[in-house]
């Protein structure tokens, strides 16, 4: 299994120091994400300053930004960390593109597929020199000239993999990407019953092979040294937990528990702007269902029984004064769990 690191965003002149400190405790890749900071810019002095360990946005929201945008920072990512860069996209939910971005929306899946594939014409016609001719629904690149166009890399085209919760982008995932980013809210059930599937059955329709289709995610993992430290994770959980279950789109995992008064209610409250008192309406059952949390003695156990056999990476978190001796230690047995992912794509 990949570990996975989040790099902090708040400070640049700290990434450096604090990617080369994830690539010496073994973590496999570094993640940024678009929450309240950009997530291209720190992966660039992660990428000066490392040199094994896979950079990735997890996710950066597509719809706002053009494909000829993205494939430009992605171009010049993947270029400096000399191929260790994948791109990861999500389309947002409506309200988000709309009223926060002021971008106009339509469906999501449709539009994410096309953003994909015009990323890689782009990509094409700098790394081969192809004419630019993409003409989509949603986006037309026509126009490349000498002077505009990248130098080739020599380098494997960049794999893209997008968030996806909901049955049809997961099978679009599996279809036209080289990965997905499952939802932290997800539960093992989720997974193996609605997720997984879909993503297979896109696999299927385009003829390609599950090892080289990266699956993270699905769910949150967290560790602590006591029973104090275990009820702070397990508080940070029941938040997010109340936060995404408050959200219309992604109601369909309460739902297939059951759970769909609490969907109600908590996006009830919600609407009503009473985020402080959400987290105190999920029961630790369900807290629980959605993470893998115990001490750190059982913390590798918890990952594989919450997470073996379906993904092929995920992140556990550790409180801030985590000894790193320990965390490599514990990391290393963590990569030592099973997964069907082998590697990207390297061929154009």
């Amino acid at each position: 299994m990949r570990l996975t690191y989040s790099l902090p965003l708040g400070d640049w002149r700290k990434a450096a120091a604090e990617a080369k400190r994830a690539e010496a405790m073994d973590y496999d890749v570094l993640m940024t994400s678009e929450i309240q900071h950009d997530p291209f810019l720190p992966l660039a002095f992660a990428a000066l300053a490392t040199e094994r360990v896979e950079l990735t946005t997890a996710i950066a929201v597509a719809f706002p930004r053009s494909p000829m945008v993205v494939a430009n920072v992605a171009w010049d990512l993947q270029l400096h960390s000399r191929g260790r860069f994948v791109l990861g996209l999500g389309s947002q939910v409506r309200g988000h593109n709309v009223r926060r971005f002021s971008v106009p929306w339509s469906a999501p899946v449709p539009r994410l597929r096309e953003y994909v594939q015009a990323l890689r014409a782009i990509w094409r016609c700098w790394e081969l020199r192809e004419p630019l001719k993409f003409e989509g629904e949603h986006y037309q690149f026509t126009l490349m000239t000498p002077e505009f166009a990248p130098e080739p890399t020599g380098l494997p085209p960049i794999p893209v993999a997008i968030s996806a919760v909901g049955p049809a982008m997961l099978k679009m995932a599996g279809r036209v990407c080289d990965g997905v980013r499952l939802h932290g809210f997800c539960t093992r059930r989720y997974v193996e019953e609605v997720a997984l599937p879909r993503v297979l059955e896109g696999l299927a329709q385009t003829g390609r092979d599950r090892a080289s289709f990266d699956v993270w995610g699905g769910g949150f993992a967290a560790t602590a040294p006591d029973e104090a430290g275990l009820a702070t994770q397990l508080d940070w959980v029941r938040y997010r937990v109340a936060f995404y279950g408050s959200t219309p789109a992604y109601a369909d995992v309460l739902r297939l528990h059951g759970w769909d008064a609490l969907h109600e209610e908590l996006h009830e409250m919600s609407r009503t702007g009473r985020w402080k008192e959400m987290a105190s309406r999920v029961p630790d059952d369900v807290v629980r269902t959605f993470a893998a949390v115990a001490p750190y003695e059982g913390i590798v156990a918890a990952v594989r029984e919450r997470f073996g056999g379906l993904v092929d990476g995920t992140g556990v978190m550790f409180p801030p004064d985590a000894p790193e001796g320990l965390q490599r230690e514990i990391n290393q047995e963590l990569r030592a769990i099973p997964s069907p992912f082998r590697g990207f794509p390297r061929a154009w």
